[in-house]
């Protein structure tokens, strides 16, 4: 896009389509808006991933940082007797081009699996079984540790580990602190995370 924006070939008809087919490939592809404007419009070509290997765990940290999430689901469970099931998740999400690289995180990982979502543009690896979290995932990003906002994210999910671990989730005061705990990670983290000094 940016050399043919350069090349000023945006300012003919057959210049701005070629941007289009390129956008309609990218992301989300193109608004109803776009596809109303141009009804013709047929995506570009995109490769997928072919490499043969994951390169080494600094990559994963980065590819991490971008697309990862960890996350902690509190479910309401009747076997429990706070009322409540805590399960830590670890997942990465990519564009269903890049699926053979999704894949390969299972066997890197030697744990988690790989799906497509429903709508089948993009899919999931995910890591849901406790003690892969804490023999695989955790140590880690504690070995290549993350960079950015989501460390804080990644520091908060060692923390309710530890509290899983000695089992401070089958109490009310811990499902409690577990609750807070998420209540300020991923889309909400405006709140120091737990360790961090406040004035």
């Amino acid at each position: 896009m940016f050399e043919l924006i350069k090349n000023k070939q945006h300012l003919t008809k057959e210049g701005l389509s070629k941007i289009v087919a390129i956008k309609a490939s990218m992301n989300l592809g193109l608004s109803d808006k776009l596809k109303a404007a141009f009804p013709n419009i047929i995506p570009v070509d995109r490769p997928f991933f072919i490499e043969q290997a994951i390169p080494d765990p600094n990559w994963i940290a980065g590819f991490t940082s971008a697309e990862g999430c960890f996350y902690i689901r509190l479910t309401k469970s009747k076997s429990h007797l706070t009322g409540f099931q805590v399960l830590l998740i670890f997942y990465l999400t990519q564009h269903h081009r890049d699926r053979e690289l999704m894949k390969r995180l299972v066997s890197y990982f030697e744990c988690g699996r790989y799906s497509l979502r429903k709508n089948k543009l993009a899919g999931d690896f995910e890591v849901k079984k406790f003690s892969d979290i804490i023999q695989k995932i955790i140590p880690l990003f504690s070995k290549y540790p993350i960079e950015g906002v989501k460390h804080q994210d990644f520091l908060d999910f060692c923390f309710v580990a530890e509290l899983i671990k000695k089992k401070a989730h089958l109490t009310n005061e811990g499902i409690e602190e577990i609750r807070k705990i998420k209540s300020r990670m991923n889309i909400n983290r405006s709140i120091p995370f737990l360790g961090e000094e406040t004035e």
